[in-house]
C-alpha cells in the first residue's frame, strides 16, 4: 500500500495471542520486511546445537547472534519443539539480548520499513515505532488456540497441561529482569479474545492507516 515506506510497526503480546499470524498478514498488506524476533533466539540455539557446541556458553552464544543475518530465517525450521527448548536456555543470556537488539533494530531500518513482533519491541528493540500494537487475549483463549493447533496438526495434548504451559510462560515473560513483556504506554491495546485473525486484521489496520492519514498530511 502506498504511502507506507518507512513505517516501523511493533508488535508485542504474550504467547498464542495471534501477534504472529498478524503481523505476517499486516507486512504483506502494507508491502513492508516482517521479523518475528523470537525466531532471532532459535536460530542462535540452532547454531550452537549444529555446530556441536554447548548452549550454556555465552561467549559462543554471542558470537553466534553477531553472526546471525535476521533476513534469512527458515521459520519452518525454526519452529519445532526441540529448537524452542534449546532457545530458551540462551534467551536468558544478556549478552546475547543485547547482540539480538542490534540486529533487529538493524533489520527495522532497512527499506521499505518493518513490522516486527516479540515481547519487547515497543519498549526496548523499537521504543520510537510509528504504530505499536499490544496484542494478547485470555490465557484460556491462547491455550485453546494452541491446543487445537497441536491436535489439527496431528499431534496429542491435554487441554490443562497447554493451559498450564502458557501460564508458566506468561509469569516467565512478564517477570523476568531484562525486558519483560508489558504494554509500551502508548501501545494500542488489542485483545484479540472475542476475534477471529480477520476481524483483529481488519482493527489493526484501521489503527496504522490513522498514523498513515495524519503522516502522509503532515
Amino acid at each position: 500500500m502506498s504511502g507506507a515506506s518507512g513505517l516501523t510497526i511493533a508488535l508485542d503480546g504474550p504467547a498464542a495471542s495471534g501477534k504472529g499470524t498478524l503481523a505476517r498478514r499486516i507486512a504483506a498488506h502494507y508491502g513492508l520486511n516482517h521479523l518475528d524476533t523470537g525466531l532471532t533466539y532459535r536460530a542462535v540455539a540452532k547454531a550452537l546445537a549444529d555446530a556441536g557446541e554447548p548452549l550454556d556458553d555465552e561467549a559462543l552464544a554471542e558470537r553466534a547472534a553477531r553472526s546471525l543475518d535476521p533476513g534469512a530465517l527458515d521459520r519452518t525450521v525454526l519452529s519445532t519443539h526441540e529448537v524452542g527448548e534449546a532457545a530458551s536456555k540462551v534467551a536468558v543470556m544478556p549478552a546475547v539480548r543485547r547482540a539480538l537488539v542490534e540486529k533487529q533494530r538493524e533489520f527495522a531500518r532497512r527499506p521499505p520499513g518493518a513490522v516486527l513482533d516479540g515481547r519487547d519491541i515497543g519498549t526496548v528493540v523499537c521504543p520510537d515505532a510509528d504504530v505499536k500494537l499490544y496484542v494478547t487475549a485470555s490465557a484460556a483463549v491462547r491455550a485453546e488456540r494452541r491446543w487445537r493447533e497441536i491436535v489439527d496438526g496431528g499431534g496429542t495434548a491435554e487441554y490443562a497441561d497447554v493451559l498450564a504451559d502458557v501460564e508458566r510462560r506468561d509469569a516467565r515473560d512478564m517477570g523476568r529482569a531484562d525486558s519483560p513483556l508489558k504494554p509500551a504506554a502508548d501501545a494500542h491495546l488489542l485483545d484479540t479474545s472475542e476475534m477471529d485473525i480477520e476481524s483483529a486484521f481488519q482493527a489493526a489496520t484501521a489503527l496504522i492507516d490513522g498514523v498513515l492519514a495524519r503522516r502522509n498530511a503532515d
